[in-house]
């Protein structure tokens, strides 16, 4: 009896033991958690505070927010103007033009933008304070690229009321129209943040942002299909970042084929599924443009 009555106590024990255990696991994650959760609500808030110091900068300098947000507006009107009346793939041209359009608007209020910013902020120390503060270094970064984002679909917003008002048409697909924008933004973004660190100043910014501006107004099918280039140029204008971007934001403006130049009506579901491909390309060229930004990027001014 004795024996069964010590068994039956250390039964008991163990189970007392166990319970014990698992409630401090419980404990332990539900911490973690809680941890976990007080980080990203700091982060959030500081993107978000960044993201509103970025746009208060842009509007209160008269220079930036031209070069930012009505350059690219201007450029959109010239193209109409020079292209005529004629048609592109079906589509009149002035529509064609204006649907492609938010290629011009990433090269001006993402990449450019951004480049400025960085380069500015690491030569002023600012990047290497707010690295040291609070905010994790993705909040840094992902505040400025949020800023540019709100510009880029305030510049999206204006170009749907443009086209609506010129030619009565509305977006057909406004989730993959958004989608498009929003791994845009990331790509140039990434981009932006690569291009910083080979940038000495924020006076050689500019310098350094050409050649990508002038790529991006020769090789993006703006005012052109791709399918009107010869095999090669063809093929590396298909292969451009700035490409997919362009082709799955005026398909799913205009609710038709522009992957294959056919121009063909397509319904909802149609539309994602041709635009699989040129996703895939799109988000090729952000894990690239991750590696260049990792690589490149400096949090801290030149020595030497």
């Amino acid at each position: 009896m004795r024996r069964a009555g010590s068994v039956g106590e250390s039964g008991a024990i163990r189970e007392e033991r166990t319970a014990a255990v698992a409630a401090d696991t419980a404990d332990t994650a539900n911490t973690a958690q809680e941890k976990w959760g007080a980080i990203m609500r700091t982060d959030v808030l500081h993107a978000v505070r960044l993201a509103r110091l970025d746009l208060t900068l842009v509007f209160r300098n008269t220079t930036v927010l031209f070069t930012v947000l009505l350059l690219p507006l201007l450029m959109a009107w010239l193209f109409t103007q020079v292209q005529g009346g004629a048609e592109i793939s079906g589509v009149p041209s002035t529509l064609y033009v204006l649907t492609g359009v938010p290629g011009l608007m990433l090269g001006f209020a993402v990449f450019t933008n951004l480049v400025n910013t960085f380069t500015a902020r690491r030569e002023e120390l600012v990047l290497k304070r707010l690295r040291g503060g609070q905010p994790s270094s993705v909040a840094v970064l992902g505040g400025s690229a949020l800023g540019a984002l709100a510009l880029f679909l305030g510049q999206v917003a204006l170009l749907v009321i443009w086209i609506n008002r010129s030619d009565g048409v509305l977006p057909a697909n406004v989730p993959l129209l958004v989608l498009a924008a929003v791994l845009g933004v990331v790509l140039f973004g990434l981009f932006a943040a690569a291009f910083s660190g080979i940038t000495p100043n924020a006076e050689l910014a500019q310098v350094t942002v050409l050649p990508v501006i002038l790529l991006m107004m020769v090789g993006a099918p703006v005012a052109f299909s791709v399918d009107m280039l010869p095999g090669p140029l063809g093929t590396v204008a298909t292969l451009l970042p700035v490409t997919p971007v362009v082709t799955i934001m005026r398909t799913a403006f205009l609710g038709q084929d522009h992957f294959s130049g056919s121009g063909e009506a397509l319904g909802m579901a149609g539309q994602w599924v041709a635009a699989l491909p040129s996703l895939g390309i799109l988000l090729a060229w952000i894990a690239v443009a991750a590696l260049l930004a990792r690589w490149l990027f400096r949090w801290e001014p030149r020595h030497g």
